[in-house]
């Protein structure tokens, strides 16, 4: 295949991070990213170079160009974290070269060269190489959720109660994990702001589904966990909300933070649980998983790749958003509920 000299691209307009939290929503591409062209990386040596076929929006790419993630933006590079295409180019290195030739799931992470664009980077280890059966649409979200439901869910079974609370609950992550939940015979509790999300959450498998704009959700709150006893809480939102929930969890709790959908300040109610009730606040942050879990990271690639090829998963879809339109119908779509937004390249 032959490789042209430059690329269409949504290249970040900032570096470094916002001075000021400006929430999670997207309400507008302009003032993050700008279409451009730009000359087509040259993958070093533990890197692939990767034509596009679908790239994924998710939530920590809208806090990433809004400068409000854990990593640096780069003014000029391409956006986005995660996508699916075929590896065009592979540095020298023997597992960079193992992958010629496939079609990979891949996240970009570090490399500068992200997946809203005609072609990007990834390091070799941060790819995954799929079999025929699993769908572009699947491929492209392969990493940032599947793989964070498979290992937060493995934490939840680790500790050994049935109940675990999820924030975001409608979120494509928090099904997959309510539905890891059903077939092994847990009960989530969900979190939701919306009485619509109710009925599509419990046929997933979550044992209560709560809406936290209710005028009763406090009272309903205590009583679940009361008659639940839930001691891991799996939390993508923090905030004054998750504080409350953590709050009246009972002793040698676990707050799991994975995500900051909400930029306001988080509160600690009562420091003393911590001390006295042996509660303990954390994070969660996949590229540490996966370094630190080798033969579980390794497990759950295949794992993810079975329940998509057989229909227990399937990723819910939005809208595929060509890459020329994307500065204008990329923010209506994100706001649409229950499902993923995808950039294609033209």
């Amino acid at each position: 295949m032959a490789i042209p000299a430059e690329m269409k691209a949504l290249l970040q307009t900032n570096d470094g991070y916002a001075a000021k939290p400006s929430g999670s929503v997207l309400e507008a591409m302009e003032p993050y990213v700008e279409p451009g062209v730009v000359a087509v990386p040259k993958p070093k040596p533990t890197q692939l170079l990767i034509k596009v076929s679908l790239a994924s929006i998710n939530p920590s790419d809208v806090m990433f160009v809004k400068g409000m993630y854990g990593q640096p933006r780069q003014k000029g590079q391409p956006a986005g974290f995660e996508g699916v295409g075929t590896v065009v180019a592979t540095g020298d290195e023997p597992l960079a070269r193992s992958f010629a030739d496939k079609r990979v799931a891949f996240a970009t992470g570090v490399t500068g060269w992200g997946s809203w664009a005609e072609y990007a980077v990834a390091e070799a280890p941060a790819c995954i190489a799929l079999i025929d059966t699993v769908r572009d649409e699947d491929g492209a979200a392969m990493i940032v959720n599947p793989l964070t439901a498979l290992a937060m869910f493995g934490i939840v079974k680790d500790e050994g109660e049935k109940a675990f609370i999820v924030t975001a609950g409608a979120s494509q992550l928090c099904k997959l994990i309510i539905a890891l939940a059903k077939e092994e015979g847990f009960r989530p509790i969900a979190i939701v702001r919306r009485d619509d999300q109710i009925p599509l959450l419990k046929e997933l498998g979550a044992a209560h589904v709560l809406n936290s704009e209710a005028a009763d959700f406090r009272t309903s709150l205590k009583e679940t966990v009361k008659a639940e006893q839930p001691r891991i809480f799996l939390d993508a939102m923090t905030g004054p909300l998750a504080a409350g929930i953590f709050h009246v969890m009972p002793k040698r709790s676990r707050w799991i933070i994975y995500g900051r959908l909400d930029p306001s300040t988080t509160p600690i109610l009562e420091p003393g649980q911590l001390i006295f009730q042996q509660k303990v606040i954390e994070g969660f942050w996949l590229p540490v998983w996966m370094r630190q879990s080798p033969e579980r990271r390794e497990w759950a690639e295949m794992e993810a790749q079975k329940r998509f090829s057989d229909g227990r998963w399937t990723t819910d879809v939005t809208a595929v958003v060509p890459l020329s339109k994307a500065m204008s119908e990329t923010p209506a779509a994100l706001a649409k509920p229950n499902g993923k937004v995808f950039i294609k390249p033209d």
